[in-house]
């Protein structure tokens, strides 16, 4: 187990914000959790469990115990006629995990190509891109119940999976538990998602097979969004926001242009960057922190910005769009 005193997190926040915790923790197996879970001073201390820190906003210093899964490895545990098992060490990287599958040809996440962030924090927040959301690939998934330190098995229902939520992610669930493996279930026959966004036009004269999906994503990935390693940024800082049929029949009369995507009989979803830009935020700054001129639905770390940078400017964002168009963001990434 791997422990540090006053520990620079500058390499566990894509915001690339220079902050310090108290203590670091790092632990590679489920017995060394369980040592950790059971000892007295951490119990004692307050902590947190990050993943590669892709989703998380330090706001300053953290004087606590930050807390990381250094659990790896990737095992085939099971197959059937349609299906791969893949059980998976929560400590990996995502991304590698996807190149993983689609180098063997195991379908499913290949959408979800070049999102940054670790095993666990990706079935926890239940990320999602061109159409697909990881919810769809989940097995089953096993943490540790840090108040009981029982080992548990969630199956995919028991994830409680929506859009961009989970069953970890509920406010009284938030940081109760320790995702140490997950089981993937992946196709052994493919079936391309081609039909959101502009993948198939993109995808146009070329082999229509899983790499050639990944290689595609990742090419408007790159065409779209900052640099991580120049422009430090969460990715999308809001959620997408849903609203009511009738709301959005009143915001068409005054935009008609405003585009929606149905939820279900009464719902309908907005894209939060189109109310960004429409707000005329694309590039507005506050300290060191500035909207993606890239993209709007990104906060960028563009000149030293410190982590009270960045909420002040989400906070002007979120005051913006809620006076013009009556909709409440709410941010998808973690203050701390």
């Amino acid at each position: 187990m791997r422990i540090e005193n006053n520990y620079s997190l500058l390499k566990h926040n894509t915001f690339h914000l220079d902050v310090k915790a108290k203590y670091f923790v790092e632990y590679d197996s489920e017995q060394e959790l369980r040592t950790l879970l059971s000892d007295e001073y951490f119990i004692s201390e307050q902590f947190w469990h990050i993943g590669c820190g892709s989703n998380l906003l330090f706001l300053g210093d953290y004087n606590g115990i930050v807390v990381h899964s250094a659990i790896r490895g990737t095992e085939k545990i099971m197959e059937d006629d349609n299906y791969m098992y893949i059980k998976v060490g929560a400590g990996e990287n995502w991304d590698s995990f996807v190149n993983y599958c689609v180098e063997n040809n195991f379908g499913g996440i290949e959408n979800l190509s070049m999102i940054p962030g670790e095993i666990g924090a990706a079935v926890v927040q239940n990320i999602g891109a061109y159409g697909t959301e990881v919810s769809e690939s989940v097995y089953a998934v096993f943490a540790y119940n840090i108040e009981t330190m029982e080992k548990q098995k969630f199956t995919n229902s028991d994830c409680q999976y929506s859009y961009r939520k989970s069953f970890f992610k509920r406010i009284r669930n938030r940081g109760k538990y320790y995702i140490t493996y997950v089981i993937f279930r992946l196709l052994k026959k493919p079936v391309l998602k081609l039909d959101y966004g502009n993948i198939r036009s993109f995808m146009w004269g070329k082999p229509l097979d899983i790499k050639t999906v990944r290689q595609t994503v990742i090419d408007i990935r790159r065409s779209k969004l900052p640099d991580l390693k120049k422009e430090g940024n969460a990715g999308s800082f809001f959620v997408n926001p849903y609203i009511s049929k009738n709301h959005y029949e009143e915001l068409k009369k005054i935009y008609p242009e405003i585009p929606s995507f149905p939820v279900n009989d009464r719902a309908v979803k907005i894209p939060a960057a189109w109310l960004i830009e429409s707000c005329g935020l694309k590039g507005k700054t506050f300290g060191g922190a500035a909207v993606s001129r890239r993209h709007p639905l990104i906060i960028i770390n563009k000149k030293n910005a410190t982590g009270s940078d960045i909420a002040a400017l989400a906070d002007e964002i979120r005051s913006t769009v809620r006076n013009k168009f009556y909709i409440e963001l709410t941010p998808e990434v973690n203050y701390i």
